[in-house]
């Protein structure tokens, strides 16, 4: 899209084809194109069911909000879920900071979220089309332009100014986790986690402990069951060094307490959700719980109860059998099993592959998890409670 198309896809003008769009039930169908382009010059037909496609796409993030929002496929990649924007936004404004820059807003969803929790917004954004289609989301312009340039002026003319950023992790070979890829590059994004002001960075969940500054606190965010970002924040009212995973809003920080000593399977298993695990608190969580690990190293959890938990998937254990595809293969054909889900750590295998080679066949239905234990790998029959 270039940036003549996104006026005029963002001004009234375009409402009516947007609307024709929106009711279509397949936009990407020929005879969608052939509708909408009675209506509107082809370019902008094209545009305004590829954002009726978009839309579609981005309830799953957005919520019905996304019906009123404008997208690019990139940026509604990158763009932060609602619940998780919401929450971000909510903190800033306990934290106290009444303005905040958004440096590299992209579409702007974290700064609608802003806006709706009370906080004033300079958002920066340096893809000029990007920063069109977010004005409208935002409804106030966008500044265009190099948020390296651009921050050292917000920062000396607005004292107090919270900062945000969402540094871009797409190459051209698609989307990057190196962080040797970020732009802004890391060099500036390290620089606003100093400590001086209140910032939060955004970053990819697979960021490595190690690039992780001292002192700021890293919060790992679960959304829907899924691992989403790793969070920094730094400045006043935030704990240097602390690590905390949130799973749904639910927060679990790094206390000092240490469970997860290895037992015996018992009859209940606990996954920890992939927040807890990727922020390293797996034995504090078993603490919590007061669960034991199965193996070390491996974070499954077993303990002889059910305690309910936003923080791990439980099941229940029906069976422990021994890691060996014959004995596997029999006991799917014995059970008439012909859904059957395998799950594994610490086990070098293709579940896929092996799912193959046990030829489920059957109306029932079942988990297999695959896993090291003291007494060498073990499938265990679960159920989730």
């Amino acid at each position: 899209m270039d940036l003549a198309t996104a006026r005029w896809l963002t001004s009234d003008a375009a409402g009516p084809a947007l609307t024709a769009a929106a009711a279509e039930t397949d936009p990407g169908s020929l005879g969608a194109a052939t509708r909408l382009r009675a209506l509107v010059a082809p370019d902008e037909a094209a545009a305004v069911l590829a954002q009726a496609a978009l839309r579609r796409r981005a309830v799953g993030k957005l919520g019905e909000r996304a019906a009123a929002l404008f997208f690019t496929a990139d940026g509604l990649e990158q763009a932060t879920r609602w619940s998780v924007a919401a929450r971000r936004a909510a903190r800033f404004r306990a934290l106290g900071a009444d303005a905040v820059a958004d440096l590299g807003c992209g579409l702007g969803i974290d700064a609608v979220a802003l806006v709706e929790a009370g906080v004033r917004v300079l958002p920066v954004e340096l893809d000029p089309v990007t920063a069109e289609l977010a004005g409208a989301n935002l409804g106030a312009p966008v500044e265009v332009g190099d948020v390296t340039e651009v921050w050292p002026r917000l920062a000396a003319t607005e004292p107090g100014l919270g900062v945000f950023a969402d540094p871009a992790r797409r190459t051209g070979a698609g989307r990057s986790w190196r962080v040797e890829d970020l732009s802004p590059p890391w060099g500036f994004v390290e620089g606003l986690l100093s400590g001086a002001l209140i910032a939060c960075v955004k970053l990819g969940p697979g960021v490595p402990h190690a690039l992780i500054p001292d002192g700021v606190e890293a919060e790992w965010v679960s959304d829907a069951g899924s691992v989403v970002e790793c969070a920094l924040w730094s400045g006043p009212g935030t704990v240097p060094g602390v690590r905390r995973a949130v799973v749904d809003g639910a927060e679990l920080t790094a206390s000092g307490r240490r469970g997860g000593e290895v037992a015996a399977i018992g009859e209940y298993l606990y996954e920890p959700d992939g927040a807890v695990v990727r922020a390293g608190l797996v034995d504090e969580f078993a603490a919590l719980v007061r669960a034991s690990r199965i193996a070390d190293g491996i974070a499954y959890l077993t303990a002889p109860w059910d305690m309910p938990t936003p923080f791990a998937t439980v099941f229940a254990v029906r069976e422990v059998l021994p890691y060996d595809a014959k004995v596997l293969r029999a006991w799917v054909r014995d059970h008439g099993v012909g859904t059957l889900e395998i799950k594994k750590r610490g086990i070098d295998f293709d579940p896929a592959v092996l799912r193959k080679e046990l030829k489920p066949k059957g109306r029932a239905s079942a988990t297999l998890v695959v896993t090291p234990t003291p007494a060498g790998a073990r499938v265990l029959v679960c159920e989730r409670v």
